[in-house]
């Protein structure tokens, strides 16, 4: 991981010293597939089945400066597919701090939940649940960061809704990034990021 997180800091994505802490704890290289474990740390997405990937880390990096995740923070998660963003936010909120995970895809919720377990103090951080995201999740609200792996159409109201006052969503959408933060009267500043590209949100299984 040395030379990726060296990669990282050079193109001037990687800035922060506790992300920088996060990813030379949380090896990539544990979330990834075994037939593509020999590029793990090269800065690419890498297939993990299903039609899903592992992000580029370039993109992993860029969402989580813009999300920062703080000690002691709720974050809503959308897609964890390989738990590895999930490890990264688990160590990025510390002891204190909560995950809340969700991936749709059944065979996903078992590898990323086999990927992360190899972390035992980071995913008792991490309250996982294999189903659609797409109402929030209301009864865990209301959340300091939410950060979706999955590019939207629109931006699901409960999202919002659940997003606490001052808080901070990063989400894919029409090829590029956005962060919204929640200001004191409920309305939210927006910035995008173009050129970004993600596989598209699912609100269910079709079998």
């Amino acid at each position: 991981m040395d030379e990726l997180i060296a990669e990282l800091e050079k193109s001037g994505v990687l800035r922060s010293p506790p992300i920088t802490q996060a990813l030379a704890t949380v090896d990539r290289a544990d979330f990834v597939p075994e037939n593509v474990r020999a590029y793990a740390y090269k800065d690419t997405a890498l297939p993990i089945g299903f039609g899903q990937t592992i992000s580029q880390p370039y993109t992993v990096v860029y969402m989580l400066e813009r999300l920062q995740a703080q000690s002691g923070n709720r974050v809503l998660e959308v897609g964890y597919g390989s738990c590895w963003a999930t490890a990264l936010l688990a160590k990025l909120v510390g002891p204190r701090g909560r995950i809340y995970a969700f991936e749709i895809v059944p065979e996903l919720c078992a590898f990323g939940k086999q990927n992360i377990a190899k972390y035992p103090a980071l995913m008792h951080r991490a309250e996982m649940l294999c189903e659609s995201a797409e109402s929030g999740y209301s009864d865990r609200a209301p959340f300091d960061r939410i950060i979706a792996a999955a590019s939207l159409v629109e931006v699901p109201g409960e999202w919002r809704a659940q997003l606490a006052s001052g808080g901070r969503m990063v989400y894919p959408k029409d090829g590029a990034l956005f962060l919204e933060i929640k200001n004191a009267d409920g309305s939210f500043s927006v910035q995008k990021f173009p050129g970004f590209a993600f596989v598209p949100f699912r609100r269910k299984i079709k079998r």
